[in-house]
């Protein structure tokens, strides 16, 4: 079999692009992240790797076009929705993503967004600033009940670092039969029972990809069924939480706080009342972004994976189901 044509959409000084010296002998491989290049580049393609985690690419469909051969696209990004455009849906070319990379550290901020309410962080750290010796009750997380809004990868992850820490899990999903022998699971909701999910739940873990479906599933209504003191973790996709609707139940105290890795705008407008609310923890969502490993090296090393099940003409990991958008 001829070494397969692979066009690397990134920029071509890109650190994460040592992660292709694994496959240097074994594909023909083309950089590039200008418009007139890629076009030139895309007719030969075999194989696309699409990157839009290392700065500003150029637009995928203006490559699509020209890209006749191709017979298999990567995505070092987890969330595809920005990609996905009607042509590449209806082709029978496969996508993959890297779905479940990031689960680990994202599931560690997740328990850190538990911790930090039930241990009241922000008032030590304000105590500490202020040099104040000022005792408080704070709370356990055992016994508590957490709920996954969108358990794959990522919300499974954050589901059994909880269950560690005595934590109950409930979860909603589109298919939940899917989980009905999980383990880590005390009990698995359907969609349509998203709200009896959401009411008797400490802490809500919104985990699920973004589609015309899950966009703002968590607004004003599931707000108003959840207990006052519950707490809302957001490391998924930031339309998924209507935030105008976040912002007036922390404002109103309908809800006891946020931690935040994703928003639905970015970066977060100065002028957002998110900012200044004391019950939200804001991180610019780079919760994912480890140094040691480094995360776009473990993303460039999923795919180096791939492309090798690729070439021995093996089942690639991590098909997107174009069409649900996941």
């Amino acid at each position: 079999m001829p070494k397969p044509n692979l066009l690397v959409v990134c920029p071509p000084d890109h650190y994460s692009l040592r992660g292709l010296a694994a496959i240097n002998e074994l594909a023909d491989i083309s950089i590039g992240n200008d418009e007139a290049t890629l076009e030139k580049l895309a007719a030969d393609a075999d194989a696309i790797l699409y990157s839009g985690l290392t700065g500003k690419t150029v637009s995928l469909p203006q490559i699509w076009k020209h890209a006749h051969k191709v017979k298999w696209l990567h995505s070092l990004s987890a969330g595809v929705e920005k990609i996905l455009f009607p042509e590449l849906v209806q082709s029978p070319v496969p996508l993959t993503n890297a779905r479940g990379v990031f689960k680990r550290s994202l599931a560690e901020f997740a328990v850190l967004g538990m911790l930090y309410f039930s241990k009241r962080v922000r008032t030590l750290v304000d105590n500490q600033r202020a040099h104040k010796w000022e005792d408080f009750n704070v709370d356990f997380l055992c016994g508590k009940v957490l709920g996954v809004v969108g358990y794959g990868e990522i919300g499974r992850e954050c589901a059994i670092l909880a269950k560690g820490l005595g934590v109950k899990i409930h979860a909603t999903r589109r298919k939940p039969e899917l989980s009905a022998q999980d383990a880590v699971l005390d009990r698995i909701f359907p969609l349509t029972e998203l709200h009896a999910m959401l009411a008797g739940i400490d802490t809500l873990v919104a985990a699920a990809p973004l589609t015309p479906e899950t966009r703002h599933m968590i607004s004003d209504k599931e707000f108003s069924v959840m207990k006052p003191s519950a707490i809302v973790i957001n490391v998924g996709r930031g339309p998924v939480i209507d935030e105008g609707a976040l912002a007036r139940a922390l404002q109103d105290k309908r809800i006891g706080g946020a931690a935040l890795d994703v928003f639905e705008v970015e970066p977060l407008a100065k002028e957002s009342p998110l900012w200044d609310f004391e019950n939200v923890l804001i991180s610019p969502h780079c919760t994912d972004r480890t140094q040691n490993p480094d995360w776009l090296d473990l993303s460039m090393q999923f795919f180096v994976e791939n492309f090798m099940r690729f070439v021995k003409g093996e089942p690639l990991e991590n098909v997107v189901d174009k069409r649900a958008g996941y």
